[in-house]
Order: structure tokens, then sequence, then C-alpha cells
């Protein structure tokens, strides 16, 4: 048997449940995998409240999309994997468990390196960041503003852009300054007076911004910050881009990512994992918590929490 985390309806963190289900077994071309970690994202929480619509729920609905694991059973056709094999996990679903199974083509060896919660954390986190990166063109000539610097996107960017050659400023509260500097990035603190901070610590101004935190201040300091506004994209705050003439790279209605940007998010997950083996690229773990405690995850998650939150099936 399995344990699985899933829900029925849509609505606060209590609807989640914890179940036993059968096993699954691999098909052509699927792993199965006992997950030693499961990443929780935001989008985890927005999809089981109904924030993100994701269509009516006909049959029990199991998050999770980023994780890590070993494998113990390999399905037919696939190559290059073994039983016991340690792999990280990416764009799959139903991650909250203790035993899945998932395209191959979903799976990635884990480094020695890299541990399973680092390894669970990266996915969405990771392929966001590189894929808006690259969507905008981001180089060594580019200085590069973030809104949310401190959260798991705003870090992964300001890891790529600085390894590109970027200059990158980054918006966060004082008591996260260290963290952004660490990474490479100037900090700033936002609230008022947010825009005259950006251009005294780069007289010569940005030149490419991306939203992560989603708030009022943040559009409204980039479109006075930048006049092209091709190259400022929001990631949180889709509903709204059309009418400010911004990018935006949420994924989903209204926004649904190209084919190329779906393809710069799967290409982020080996070079992620190749630069965390390196030593060249870091994640902030937070909280972890057991799989039966995933409601309390997600209720930590909407709160606010340094780190990423994982679940330990």
């Amino acid at each position: 048997m399995a344990r699985v985390i899933q829900y029925t309806e849509f609505g606060g963190p209590e609807v989640l449940t914890l179940a036993d289900v059968e096993a699954p077994e691999p098909g052509p071309g699927e792993l199965g995998v006992r997950i030693d970690a499961a990443g929780v994202n935001p989008v985890d929480w927005k999809q089981r409240s109904g924030l993100r619509k994701t269509g009516a729920i006909t049959t029990p609905r199991r998050p999770g999309s980023d994780g890590a694991g070993r494998i113990t059973a390999v399905g037919a056709g696939v190559e290059g994997f073994a039983v016991g094999d340690e792999v990280v996990l990416f764009g799959a679903t139903g991650l909250y468990a203790t035993d899945v199974v998932v395209p191959a083509a979903h799976v990635l060896p884990r480094p020695p390196q890299v541990t399973a919660a680092e390894g669970a954390a990266i996915g969405i986190p990771a392929g966001t960041a590189y894929q808006a990166l690259r969507s905008l063109d981001v180089t060594a000539a580019d200085t590069l503003l973030i809104h949310g610097g401190s959260g798991a996107v705003g870090q992964a960017a300001i890891q790529f852009a600085t390894l590109w050659g970027a200059t990158v400023l980054a918006t966060a509260s004082p008591r996260r300054f260290d963290r952004v500097r660490e990474l490479g990035a100037t900090p700033i603190v936002y609230g008022d007076g947010l825009v005259d901070r950006v251009k005294d610590a780069d007289p010569a101004g940005v030149t490419v911004i991306i939203d992560a935190a989603g708030t009022d201040e943040a559009l409204d300091a980039s479109l006075a910050l930048l006049a092209d506004t091709d190259r400022i994209a929001t990631l949180v705050r889709g509903a709204d881009a059309a009418g400010l003439g911004i990018q935006a790279y949420s994924g989903g209605a209204p926004h649904p990512l190209t084919a190329q940007q779906e393809a710069w998010r799967v290409e982020a997950m080996p070079v992620t994992l190749a630069l965390m083996a390196a030593g060249a690229f870091s994640v902030e773990l937070g909280p972890s918590f057991p799989l039966a405690q995933a409601a309390e995850a997600h209720r930590v998650v909407y709160a606010g929490v340094d780190g990423k939150v994982t679940l330990l099936p």
C-alpha cells in the first residue's frame, strides 16, 4: 500500500486528507519512485483553495509536482535508470505521497552533493526563474531588478542572473538582506520611496524587471523605473499584465506558456542540479513536516516563511 494526500473539494488546508491506496506499478516509459521529500509550492495551496482555477473536481486531487526519492521499479522501455537510484522529480503530479509512478521524462539523477530536500525544493522555483530570465533575454549587459528577491523564485533568479554576469538589485525586508547579499544581489527595502532607492542604488537605471512579489507597489515602481514594458514581467499578477502592457509568466489561463517557455523550464532542471553539484547554486530550506501534516505545511506556506517547505513521507 501507498499513502497519499488528496482532496475532493476546494477549501482551506483542512480539505487535505491522508489516504491509503494501492501501491502503483509503472507502465511503459514510467518509473516507480519512493518519495523521500516533496516540495510544497504556493501554487499547491492556490489550486487547493480554488484561487488558481483548475476545473471541477471529479476524482480526488493529489497535490505535489516536485520531489526526490529512490527508484523502486523500472517500466518497459526506460533506459538509464535502475532500482535504488536516487532521483529528483519535477513537473509531476501527486508527489505528496510515499510511493508514486511518474513518466521517466520527469525524472533526473540526483547528484550526491544534493540532499533529497534540496532536490525536492528546486522544480518550480528554479524552472520559473530560469524561464523568466531566458524569456526576457537577460545578459551580462543588464541591470535586473527583482521584486521579492528573498523568496524561492527570487533567490533562484538572483543566482542565475549573477552567474550570467548581470547586475542584480532585489527588494526584501531588512532581516533578509544578508541572504540577498550572499547570493550576489544588492538588497533594497520595499515600501515608500522604493523608486528613489532603486535609482540611488544604480543611477544608470535598471534595464529589466521581474515581479515575484505581486504587490501594487512592485508593479507601480516597475512602470515608473522602466519605459520598455516588454522587459517587465510579473510571475504573480498575470490577470493584470495585459492592461499594464507587461509580460506574464505565471502559466495557465489567461497566460499559458509557449512551447519554448515550457522547454526552458525543463532545461532549468539539469542546469540547476549541475550547478548545485559544483557548489555554485544554493537552496534555502525552511521547515519540514511529516506527510500527515500536509495541511499544516500549507498553512505555513500561506502565512509566509523563510526557506522552502518540504514534506518528508
